[in-house]
């Protein structure tokens, strides 16, 4: 396993890494970290190292993204997420540093710190000139109760603050159990003394703050955004600070990194500005150093991916109950893609028993990934199997039924020109079994060699199977058959049957031609199964 450490991690991140028995550990720069690339497993970066499309086509062995911090702006996760590649973060691991750099802001604007300091450093004593205003009583509008507003808000309480907030994700009920009176956003604007940004870079919030929004503002507002720079309209901000309608802004963070030179808003004392510094503290880069390393770790070692961006993630313990359900599912779809005929068109997924209340998303995922894989060169993986199905024009179904007195199983459902086939399997003994195949029960392990048959059910057949496969030196490990139930009429048409053989060896194409020859079976087709 080779792990990239592309940008400065924390030190204790790195020792764990270290511990790992058999690994790799490349300790590199933005500048030259891409000669390491073509065989690296993992990428650890921060916020300097911009992983393109580019970058990840020189990394076809990359299992795994990790960003040290919590926006991935600097990562083109639809090119990671085509390319397979898991991307994860860590929200939450600078929270409490961008609160309390949103304080600092606030007490600045509050008391004209820098101002005062720069005048009182030129040799001047204006003690009159900076009349300050108390945090007490004044209304704090936080836009976005994510891990950093939720910190902010406790920071608020003991200032005597009025707290309002807006954020459409968060219940009454939890605003009030934080202490917090959710609003819409013209409420938030129109009472609010600060207004402090927290949410997310979407194409909703993408200059949310704008001249309308301005003009909705109390007059004398001061503005604090440690979040996107892209959240708000600088030259629309410029315009409401000339008016007087801003009576201070502080900025963090810019829609260019670094400002250009003669950035507008620089030019007004009343604006404070840090080079994006509001996560940067020894405490805050230790915590997510430390974290990225260990969900790396998890994801590379135990396959659970914790903070994952492009993929649907489960907790360490929803893992340990349904991972063996990935893997079954994983290995159905492998099974119906080799065993039908024709290209397929769509997926029906059914849970049955106690899975079906659970989040089955990674479950779907594999199963398409399964039978994705019948037919790719560059493997499909829970990362990327919707958006390839989905470029395919394939429709994906999913239906739980919490079937009573029956162990938990799954059910893919394959739709080709062709028709439909039907696999269901379920694990016993913590291992994936084949249980039924187009309504006819058959139970079979889903590893190494099989050799799947479907035949008419009349005599001497089972016979010239282990013939063909005797004389050409193939041993036989498992043979497991079915066969349809009788018709209620009597009718003269025989049987349909079938078996599932597994063998030592693999069964070539030659001696599939040969069991053909016998006119009962209809159809013979491996199927192959890796580690």
């Amino acid at each position: 396993m080779k792990i990239l450490v592309a940008e400065p991690l924390a030190p204790a991140g790195l020792e764990l890494l270290r511990a790992q028995k058999g690994w790799e550990i490349v300790v590199s720069n933005p500048k030259e970290y891409s000669a390491h690339l073509a065989d690296c497993d993992a990428l650890l970066v921060r916020s300097a190292v911009k992983v393109s499309k580019d970058v990840l086509a020189k990394a076809p062995e990359l299992r795994v993204i990790g960003r040290a911090g919590v926006g991935v702006d600097n990562v083109d996760l639809k090119a990671a997420t085509a390319a397979g590649v898991l991307v994860m973060n860590t929200p939450g691991g600078n929270a409490v540093s961008v609160a309390e750099h949103t304080f600092g802001f606030m007490l600045a604007m509050a008391r004209a710190i820098s101002q005062a300091n720069a005048s009182t450093k030129g040799g001047k004593w204006e003690k009159k000139k900076f009349l300050g205003n108390e945090l007490r009583g004044k209304v704090l509008g936080i836009m976005g109760l994510g891990s950093i507003g939720r910190e902010v808000v406790k920071r608020a309480k003991p200032f005597e603050m009025t707290l309002l907030a807006y954020d459409p994700y968060v219940s009454t009920q939890a605003g009030a159990d934080m202490g917090v009176e959710l609003v819409d956003l013209p409420t938030l604007y129109a009472q609010s003394d600060y207004i402090s940004l927290h949410v997310a870079l979407t194409p909703e919030t993408d200059k949310i703050i704008n001249a309308d929004a301005l003009a909705q503002m109390k007059q004398g507002v001061r503005i604090i955004n440690v979040a996107r720079g892209e959240l708000i309209d600088s030259a629309a901000l410029n315009d409401a600070i000339k008016s007087g309608k801003v009576a201070g802004a502080a900025l963090d963070v810019f829609d260019k990194e670094p400002p250009p030179e003669g950035y507008p808003l620089f030019q007004h004392d009343c604006v404070l500005a840090t080079p994006h510094i509001g996560g940067s503290t020894e405490e805050a880069q230790e915590i997510v150093g430390i974290r990225i390393v260990e969900q790396v770790v998890d994801y590379l070692v135990t396959g659970v991916a914790v903070n994952a961006v492009n993929m649907p993630t489960l907790t360490a313990d929803q893992h340990k109950a349904l991972g063996p359900y990935v893997e079954l599912a994983s290995r159905l779809g492998n099974f119906v893609a080799h065993v039908s005929t024709g290209n397929p068109c769509g997926i029906r997924f059914t849970y049955f028993g106690k899975i079906a209340d659970s989040n089955t998303n990674l479950i779907r995922n594999a199963g398409v990934a399964g039978v994705l894989n019948r037919s790719l060169t560059h493997p499909a993986n829970l990362v990327n199997a919707m958006p390839l199905a989905g470029e395919r024009g394939w429709n994906i179904e999913e239906r739980h039924e919490k079937r009573l007195s029956h162990m938990d199983s799954i059910r893919i459902e394959l739709e080709t020109a062709a028709g439909l086939t039907t696999v269901e399997g379920a694990v016993v003994l913590d291992r994936p079994r084949l249980v039924l195949v187009d309504n006819i029960y058959c139970e079979a392990p889903l590893n190494g060699h099989l050799l799947f048959l479907k035949n008419d059910d009349v005599p001497g057949t089972i016979g010239y199977v282990g013939g063909v496969l005797g004389r050409n030196g193939i041993n036989i490990a498992n043979f497991s058959l079915g066969r349809q139930d009788p018709p209620a009429a009597n009718e003269s048409m025989p049987l349909e049957a079938i078996s599932v053989i597994e063998t030592d060896d693999v069964v070539p194409d030659p001696i599939l031609v040969e069991l053909l020859k016998n006119h009962a079976i209809k159809m013979a087709r491996p199927v192959e199964f890796i580690a």
